[in-house]
């Protein structure tokens, strides 16, 4: 009997793989391309990209492409920033041509952040790495910068593809691009395989089992300092994969579309700087930080870095700001309570004075309005904080804040163009474009800075570009088509949210509602976020928290169950239709301290969704408390 050889069985089931893929592609769910988030009720972040993968195998063995199968497994991840359903098939095919987990398989927008995640492992862990490269570095890569901002150690050598790779005391990366997908040479003296491919990104395999410990903290940088690779590029790359042919070059119209992104946010924010656009709001936060770091390093050698951050606002932020901290010896997060009992410009006041006393460098990283409570501080008494003119403990004058505002629940309010309230203290201003500037259609973030902060706003555009992090040629696309109408959103969103704010104070007025006071609108703070804190009963504190958990999950359940099209329990908010629901503690707070988590229902309001419908089915929520 005729037995074929193991290579041969290989290729058959390569090719078995790719036909499958192709067959995928053609009946692929329309959100696995356009969806910037998912549902949390088919989500388990425990399993994020295992879930997915292990119904998708299945699918594979019983050769089902069935759109109507492929649209029921679960979520990969709940937000396309971690990854997204074509990332995790794109690194499911390659970990499979070359034999390897899917987990040891990671996709990246960008070309340069797969590096910075070894490094900052290694450097955590006090261990050598050395890079090895064929051809150019990525443009972006500026080893100098690396080492002296980021406090990252590493040897740089250029060698010829092909040659061979001795065993280093340490770790070996190795960087090489490529004009298609296709399988990957592996080495076993090489640790880590970093392929980029031009405006797609970059996939990085984490070679041997020595180094499976690596796979988590890889993910976290991409979850936190940048993006998956993005789904349309994940679509042409898995193209290039199965029609083995180089993939196509970079949309033509991109600088035409971003001069008109740029000139759309410099009209909605009248700022006077060139604004920043990053693939996403954590990747332009990543670059305002060590944009700042490096001005520090420059102009203040040796002095202490703080970024003061509120313990309880949005987990990336929390999250980012102490991820930083730990790599670099003299910066430190210094928490700052802004909500409930807690007044935000009391805080700000007394932390600046301690820092001042110290003589140390202030960076203020806070949300306007507050998430999730959407307090806004008195403007005038935030003004007069940030500019008071401080001294240090041996009575010389000390160094004046830099005020980072996160204003993504409200990005058409002024703040530091000429005159506004804003602008005669260092402020930089900076936005996710997930939210209202895209319409949820893509990830990214941009950031403005006041004529106080152009230098600044140098050393920021410097940091997002040596981290590749500059948005993608669709997301320019996206923001150009939508930002123009992004005013009237906002308008006609907070219309639908004050009003079904008023009529749940109607219906069910032992409820607590956070939300915006109709003098605050007023002053153009409109948001279209609300967090509702459910009335509880119980003999004890744990009986209540108990009660009032569940009677959140029964809302919100209600809501999707009734207003399937509609209604979803999702993170988003500033999207084009419908209603979104979460609750912050178990989603957008998510590495937050448990003790600053809040346990609330936040929802959030379109300006396109049948608002009666929301109303009725809120009241017989109330009927069944």
């Amino acid at each position: 009997m005729y037995l074929a050889s193991p290579l041969k069985v290989k290729i058959m089931q390569d090719n078995r793989m790719l036909n499958y893929i192709k067959d995928v592609l053609e009946n692929m769910p329309t959100g696995w391309l356009n969806l910037t988030t998912h549902k949390l009720d088919i989500y388990d972040e425990e399993l994020a990209k295992t879930q997915f993968l292990n119904q998708f195998e299945s699918l594979f063995n019983d050769n089902n492409s069935k759109t109507s199968s492929l649209n029921i497994i679960p979520t990969a991840y709940d937000y396309i920033r971690l990854g997204h359903p074509l990332s995790c098939v794109l690194e499911w095919a390659i970990a499979n041509l070359n034999n390897l987990e899917p987990e040891n398989v990671i996709s990246f927008s960008s070309k340069t952040t797969p590096v910075l995640a070894i490094l900052r492992k290694n450097l955590l862990e006090n261990k050598n790495t050395q890079i090895l490269y064929s051809g150019d570095l990525p443009a972006s890569f500026d080893a100098e910068v690396l080492k002296k901002v980021y406090n990252y150690n590493f040897e740089l050598k250029q060698v010829e593809k092909g040659t061979a790779v001795s065993k280093f005391h340490g770790s070996t990366v190795y960087i090489l691009h490529q004009d298609e997908i296709s399988k990957i040479e592996l080495n076993s003296n090489i640790d880590f395989h970093i392929n980029t491919y031009g405006h797609l990104g970059s996939i990085l395999i984490v070679n041997g089992e020595e180094n499976e410990s690596y796979v988590s903290d890889i993910q976290h940088v991409r979850r936190r300092e940048t993006i998956a690779m993005t789904p349309s590029n994940c679509l042409v790359a898995l193209k290039s994969l199965t029609e083995k042919t180089s993939f196509d070059a970079k949309n033509g119209n991109t600088e035409t579309n971003k001069t008109l992104v740029l000139d759309s946010i410099t009209a909605i924010t009248g700022t006077p700087t060139k604004p920043l656009v990053g693939s996403s709001g954590l990747s332009v936060q990543y670059a305002i930080m060590m944009g700042l770091i490096n001005d520090a390093l420059e102009n203040h050698k040796g002095k202490p870095i703080k970024f003061i951050v509120p313990p309880n606002c949005y987990g990336g932020t929390n999250d980012q700001a102490r991820r930083v901290a730990a790599c670099i010896d003299n910066v430190e997060v210094v928490d700052l309570p802004v909500d409930g009992d807690n007044e935000m410009v009391q805080s700000i006041d007394r932390i600046l004075n301690e820092i001042a006393s110290e003589d140390a460098i202030p960076y203020i990283i806070a949300e306007i309005p507050t998430n999730p409570r959407v307090e806004v501080p008195n403007l005038i008494d935030l003004k007069n904080a940030l500019g008071k003119v401080r001294k240090t403990s041996k009575g010389e004058t000390a160094i004046d804040p830099v005020f980072i505002l996160d204003q993504t629940f409200c990005p058409n309010v002024h703040f530091l163009g000429e005159g506004e309230i804003l602008s005669t203290v260092r402020t930089i201003s900076y936005a996710s474009g997930s939210k209202f500037p895209s319409g949820g259609q893509c990830t990214a973030g941009y950031v403005v800075g006041n004529q106080k902060t152009e230098s600044l706003m140098q050393k920021i555009e410097k940091h997002l570009l040596l981290c590749d992090n500059e948005a993608t040629s669709l997301q320019y696309e996206i923001l150009a088509k939508q930002m123009p109408s992004m005013t009237q959103r906002i308008k006609d969103a907070y219309k639908n949210t004050r009003e079904f704010v008023n009529f749940i104070h109607e219906t069910l007025p032992s409820a607590k509602i956070n939300f915006v006071s109709e003098e605050l609108a007023a002053q153009g703070f409109t948001p279209s976020v609300f967090s509702l804190d459910l009335p509880t009963k119980g003999n004890t504190n744990e009986e209540k928290e108990t009660y009032k958990r569940a009677l959140n999950l029964k809302l919100i359940n209600l809501m999707i169950t009734e207003i399937p099209n509609e209604s979803k329990f999702c993170v988003s908010y500033g999207q084009l239709k419908g209603c979104y629901w979460t609750i912050p503690a178990t989603s957008t707070q998510g590495t937050t301290k448990e003790g600053d988590k809040d346990y609330i229902v936040r929802a959030s309001l379109s300006p396109n969704l049948d608002l009666e419908l929301h109303k009725k089915v809120f009241l017989d929520f109330v009927e069944n408390i």
